[in-house]
């Protein structure tokens, strides 16, 4: 019988010690080492690899390769985020917060794919909940397994006997190995189950597909080192107020990681969103001020995002400084830049700042849509909705260039916007006459201020 051990693992990177520390020397940080037992495997069954398949070191002209035919999943935002769809034997983790659609949207997906077997095993709800999930959300299938099951052995037998094309797992922290005594969700549990994915997966060329927990921070739970095994680690996330979902890729080997997903959640499961802007930007019968249209970009998708603002008098005699969806640190920073080589006095002003929608924006292409709508606001003057921005400010007032300013405008004008300001050192990758709306070049702040409001 194998002896079992007792070492400390830090829930935040993984980083094993054989007695307590008060801070990780990996991560740094202070009272995250847990005890746990852990039941080494044994031994008798362990064999030396054969030398047939040790490979040898060549010259890197002699290596060849062909593109890896992918998997298509039948959703075109999951391919979008994915690079073109599933790659045959990569290991997939899905991570977001309770109750926003992870296992919607991998059952959803499963069920799409009517030409692939799939395996479908679940560690937190029954066989019969997700026979419930899968009548609401009306996709028949015959190639779709499901199974309740948390113990790794007994999912390799259940594979073994199926023989799944895809394999989908909810979730890995439900998972357990009877190779290490500790309990499932443990940081050890996790990784050799996840460990235990990935050999399956490479050895076979069946994908896996893992949802995973996130933390009380937002990040996903379970050592990072978790995050390096898989080859794709997709985020889930959105607000409960709003019914849209975006789908992120924060790594992925297979493909760019700038490209974004959107769905919308809906009573017979998640619709996707083709054009965006039509959620991002409010309907309002009225103009009101302190309202400003802000072309941004998710990966090569152009969004066309509403930029709020709100300055007032400060009553309490100490200003207040909020934002929603945008870094607060650059508001300050456009905040200086407005009083300090434009100004305009907001020392002793509240000012309120928020993206419609719900979602988070880091593209510095709204940064003149965030100062035009301080500036509306402050003054009360309206700006029209048919207008858009798209240009970056710098600490001395001028407006500098963005990257991808074609694809902006070209969306700008298939919306139906009248006019569109840009920096003038975009306009030499601008065609202005293969364009139906005005495009204004503006060096300095200023410039976009007396269009605006002269």
């Amino acid at each position: 019988m194998a002896k079992a051990k007792t070492y400390y693992f830090c829930q935040e990177c993984g980083y094993q010690s054989s007695s307590w520390l008060g801070r990780c020397p990996e991560c740094g940080k202070f009272g995250t080492f847990a005890e746990e037992v852990v039941k080494a495997a044994p031994i008798a069954g362990t064999r030396r690899a054969s030398s047939a398949g040790v490979s040898t070191p060549k010259r890197i002209q002699e290596v060849t390769y062909s593109e890896t035919k992918r998997i298509p999943t039948h959703c075109g935002e999951f391919d979008r985020v994915l690079g073109g769809g599933i790659v045959p034997g990569s290991l997939l983790l899905l991570g977001g917060e309770p109750g926003i659609g992870k296992s919607t949207l991998l059952l959803q997906t499963a069920l799409a794919i009517h030409d692939r077997k799939l395996l479908y095993v679940s560690g937190e709800e029954s066989e019969q909940q997700i026979k419930m999930r899968a009548d609401r959300i009306g996709i028949n299938t015959e190639q779709c397994y499901v199974v309740s099951e948390t113990v790794t052995q007994r999912i390799f037998e259940h594979v073994d006997a199926v023989q799944p094309d895809i394999l989908v797992v909810d979730s890995i922290q439900t998972i357990s190995t009877e190779d290490i005594d500790s309990p499932a969700g443990s940081v050890s549990q996790i990784r050799q189950c996840t460990t235990e994915f990935q050999h399956y997966a490479k050895t076979t060329g069946v994908p896996v597909l893992l949802i995973g927990h996130i933390t009380k921070d937002g990040s996903l739970a379970g050592p990072k080192v978790m995050e390096h095994i898989v080859d794709a680690v997709l985020q889930f996330e959105g607000d409960r107020n709003y019914g849209y979902r975006i789908l992120r890729a924060l790594k992925n080997r297979f493909g760019s990681t700038s490209e974004i997903g959107i769905f919308e959640m809906q009573g017979s499961g998640l619709r996707e969103v083709s054009n965006p802007s039509e959620f991002l930007l409010s309907q309002r019968d009225e103009t009101l001020s302190g309202a400003a249209v802000a072309a941004t970009l998710e990966g090569a998708r152009p969004m066309f995002i509403e930029v709020q603002s709100l300055v007032s008098s400060a009553v309490y005699g100490t200003p207040q400084r909020n934002a929603n969806g945008f870094d607060m640190r650059r508001l300050s920073m456009l905040l200086a830049v407005l009083e300090k080589r434009c100004g305009f006095k907001l020392g002793a002003k509240d000012v309120f700042l928020n993206i419609a929608g719900g979602i988070r924006v880091n593209d510095p292409a709204i940064d003149l849509a965030v100062a035009c709508a301080i500036l509306s606001s402050n003054v009360d003057i309206p700006i029209s909705p048919r207008i858009a921005f798209a240009a970056e400010l710098g600490l001395s007032g001028e407006v500098r260039p963005v990257t991808r300013v074609e694809q902006r405008v070209a969306e700008a004008d298939r919306l139906g916007f009248e006019k569109i300001f840009v920096s003038k050192y975009n306009l030499r990758e601008l065609d202005s006459k293969r364009y139906h709306m005005e495009i204004i070049a503006v060096s300095v702040i200023e410039e976009a201020f007396r269009a605006l409001f002269a």
